[in-house]
């Protein structure tokens, strides 16, 4: 009988989000599409469709990672998972919430076991700016 697995104890994480001043229905079909990721998402680099529905980000550093995306929903989930080159599959829990007129982006940020101090603050500034990135691209938009 195979042994059971190890328990995994949660991981540290962050929620961070940003309030944008557009309908969330219009946010929501904005980042349904991965092709418009390019624009406000830095950390990803470039987007392209691969034919099994996956994408392939190459970043900034040339790395090379494959982006998995939610299917579109009606509850403004936009979970994507990351396969970094080593194999390492990293969870993006991602939402769209109505908040008034407006919508809110919440991300959750782990902290992977791997993860030192200096680039958890890191990463967590990097989506801070993609989040304020994203609001200052759909604020353009509307104007």
């Amino acid at each position: 009988m195979p042994a059971a697995a190890s328990p995994r104890p949660p991981l540290p994480c962050r929620h961070l989000s940003v309030t944008i001043r557009q309908p969330a229905a219009a946010v929501y079909g904005f980042l349904k599409d991965p092709a418009n990721w390019p624009r406000w998402a830095d950390g990803l680099g470039s987007l392209e469709r691969r034919h099994d529905g996956r994408w392939i980000a190459t970043q900034a550093d040339g790395s090379v990672v494959t982006v998995v995306f939610t299917a579109p929903n009606d509850f403004g989930v936009l979970d994507h998972t990351v396969t970094t080159p080593d194999g390492t599959v990293i969870h993006v829990p991602l939402r769209v919430i109505a908040n008034g007129d407006g919508a809110e982006v919440i991300l959750t940020l782990f902290r992977l076991p791997t993860m030192d101090d200096a680039t958890w603050a890191r990463d967590e500034e990097w989506v801070r700016k993609d989040l304020e990135r994203l609001s200052n691209t759909l604020q353009n938009q509307s104007n």
